[in-house]
């Protein structure tokens, strides 16, 4: 066993050490770069060099493995002498011929095997470590290159101003509003997020002062608070350390119907009740939320509408509002023909500044029966001669005529009835035709109409005769037919189309094809039909309710009037105009303008994001106490809030010599 570790001793051993003597400047390289770190910043310089250190042990560690675990093998490829046996050498083998074998290597190893071969393997086997000294470099550089930050308050505006106690003396305590359930809470200066109506004490031991972005100083007392409503996002500073203050707006509460889906829900006949289902919630709770449900009965000038509000029941979450229920058509009151619009109002629970949203209409159509003749009651001032069929008589005329093709029907006959048909279609189109500005008449009475106005006149024909009136023919035009809506006049185009096809294929002999148009026309007069009853929210305006105890008595203290004033809308911001002058002279280093500071204020108060007004609060300070540098920051933030002017573009003109003998003769351009 001795003569065994001696063996693996002699090969393994000379191998590490001139792996090592290989990898050894690779080890130190990353370590110069963090030495030469250390005078630039000494506790990040240090632990670059700890860093460099830690590698250089990782490394030569798996260097260390690797070689204990893989020398035969590298003896095989560097020395062909050994007959790829090397692996005899590690451990003494079991079998005969493996050990001698093994003896014949150990007698010629001394002659095979030295420090040419290892240094050869060792230099074979290693590769430059590139990497980390790579990494060790760029940090160092970046250590010399980046300097160290510095405050942006020049010391001179310091010294100048008189000393203000650290903020670490300060305590901040915030009072969310009651409404929102929050805790008030104690904290150290730090950046804050508060509910919008919250309530932010600074408190301190010894009388300090704090200073608010929107130009507002608050004293603080000796072992007093000062106190400040968070309305709108602001930055804060009492000493050199600055902090802001961001204010969550209360949202409004979301409403939702859930069933039934569709806005307008048309129930099957013979339905005897309806699933309705409705939510809300709100980020802080509910105060109020209501089901506003109205019943419409009757048609044309005789409808009747009933008005019902239910308030939804509260659960366990103050913040939702979930109710549902399968509602009987009786409880609601709903008829065959009635129409029923529902919608939810909700109301959160802030007590001063509530918002209230309601959630669009929804509608539940309960067909009645049909009329005698439906297609009339869809344009109430059509009267519907006694001879003139409707379109559902139409179809089911049609639709026998197809039937009865199937069996021997002579072609004079099918001629016969399918010409009749279409001329019913025909009169029925004209007399929807008009009033989209159609004429009346249709092939024969439209030329007997003609022939009327073409009668002579025996009139000599001069300048003053009037031909338009005399052989023209005064046509409504469809742009004049005004007694319907723009969404009336499309139904109506829709089924006079269909009506013009179904009769083209009436004529042509084919009742088959006539059946799909005559279905779209029946389809537009139904959807005319449905379209007479029109619901309309209330949205004029409603003035406040008068007390009773003030009525009639001429008591008019605390009245306000809901009329705009006059201009006010119209009145310029006093220091919209001076920003302008006030970017001007802050381009230079000369003295600003008296209220600059004011101005600048009040001009970035209307940036539209928090986080623009807080940054451009904070160079307002910067530029206060005597920064340079920072009026170029503060600038663009102004400038950001001029709007830009229109840009006037001159446009090109000829100048033609006949322009030119215009204005020699004293013409004007």
């Amino acid at each position: 066993m001795h003569a065994e570790a001696d063996l693996r001793d002699a090969i393994e051993r000379p191998l590490w050490r001139a792996v090592v003597r290989r990898r050894l400047p690779w080890w130190l390289a990353p370590l110069a770069p963090a030495l030469a770190a250390l005078p630039a910043a000494w506790p990040v310089g240090l632990a670059l060099l700890g860093a460099a250190g830690a590698w250089a042990a990782w490394d030569a560690r798996r260097w260390r493995r690797r070689t204990a675990a893989q020398w035969p093998t590298w003896l095989d490829d560097a020395v062909p002498a050994l007959e790829d046996s090397s692996r005899l050498l590690a451990e003494e083998p079991a079998a005969p011929l493996a050990r001698l074998q093994r003896a014949r290597l150990a007698a010629r190893l001394q002659d095979a095997v030295g420090p040419a071969q290892f240094d050869a393997i060792a230099r074979t086997r290693t590769r430059p470590s590139w990497l980390p000294l790579a990494l060790s470099a760029v940090a160092a550089a970046a250590l010399w290159l980046v300097p160290a930050p510095r405050p942006t308050t020049p010391v001179a505006a310091l010294s100048a101003k008189p000393a203000t106690p650290a903020t670490a003396a300060l305590t901040l305590r915030v009072t969310p509003p009651a409404y929102t359930g929050a805790q008030p809470y104690q904290t150290a200066p730090r950046d804050l997020q508060v509910p919008r109506y919250s309530t932010v004490n600074w408190c301190a031991t010894d009388a300090t002062r704090v200073e608010l972005g929107d130009g507002t100083v608050l004293p603080v007392p000796a072992a007093g608070c000062a106190a400040w409503r968070a309305l709108d996002a602001v930055s804060w500073r009492s000493g050199a350390v600055r902090h802001d203050v961001r204010v969550t707006a209360d949202q409004p509460p979301t409403v939702t119907v859930a069933a039934p889906v569709e806005a307008v829900h048309l129930l099957a006949p013979g339905t005897t009740s309806v699933r309705i289902a409705v939510a809300a919630k709100d980020d802080y709770g509910i105060a109020r939320a209501t089901l506003h449900l109205t019943l419409a009965r009757g048609s044309g000038e005789n409808i009747r509408f009933s008005d019902r509000e239910l308030p939804l029941p509260q659960g366990r979450d103050p913040k939702r509002r979930d109710w549902q229920k399968d509602w009987p058509l009786a409880e609601l009151g709903m008829e065959p023909g009635d129409e029923l619009y529902f919608f939810v109002r909700a109301t959160d629970n802030d007590p001063e500044h509530p918002h209230t949203v309601q959630s669009p209409t929804h509608t539940l159509r309960l067909p009645g029966p049909e009329a005698e003749a439906p297609d009339s009651s869809a344009l109430p001032s059509m009267v519907k001669p006694e001879n003139l069929r409707s379109q559902r008589q139409i179809i089911i005329d049609t639709e026998q005529l197809v039937a009865d093709m199937r069996g021997k029907l002579p072609p004079a006959v099918l001629r016969e009835r399918s010409e009749g048909i279409a001329a019913d279609q025909a009169q029925l189109r004209r007399r929807y035709g008009q009033f989209l500005g159609e004429e009346s008449t249709l092939f024969g009475d439209e030329q007997e109409g003609h022939d009327e106005h073409g009668e002579e006149t025996h009139e000599p024909m001069n300048g003053n005769t009037n031909l338009a009136a005399q052989f023209g023919h005064a046509h409504d035009m469809e742009d004049n037919a005004t007694i319907f809506d723009p969404q009336t006049k499309a139904v109506l185009r829709r089924a006079l189309a269909a009506m013009w096809d179904a009769e083209k294929a009436l004529r042509a002999i084919a009742p088959g094809s006539a059946l799909p148009p005559e279905y779209k026309a029946l389809a537009a007069i139904k959807e005319l039909q449905q379209a007479e009853r029109v619901y309309l929210h209330r949205a004029a305006f409603e003035p406040p309710a008068t007390r009773e105890d003030k009525r009639l008595t001429g008591d008019a203290a605390g009245a306000a009037s809901y009329r705009r004033a006059r201009g006010k809308d119209d009145a310029l911001d006093p220091g919209k105009a001076d920003v302008p002058a006030l970017v001007q002279a802050l381009s230079g280093e000369s003295a600003l303008p008296a209220l600059w500071r004011k101005q600048a204020l009040a001009a970035v108060a209307r940036l539209p994001a928090d986080e623009q007004r807080l940054a451009a609060q904070r160079a307002v300070q910067d530029v206060a106490d005597g920064c340079v540098p920072c009026r170029g920051p503060l600038r663009a933030w102004l400038r950001a809030t001029v709007p830009a002017a229109p840009v006037l573009q001159a446009q090109p003109a000829a100048d033609s010599a006949f322009d030119r003998a215009w204005r020699s003769a004293g013409g004007g351009r």
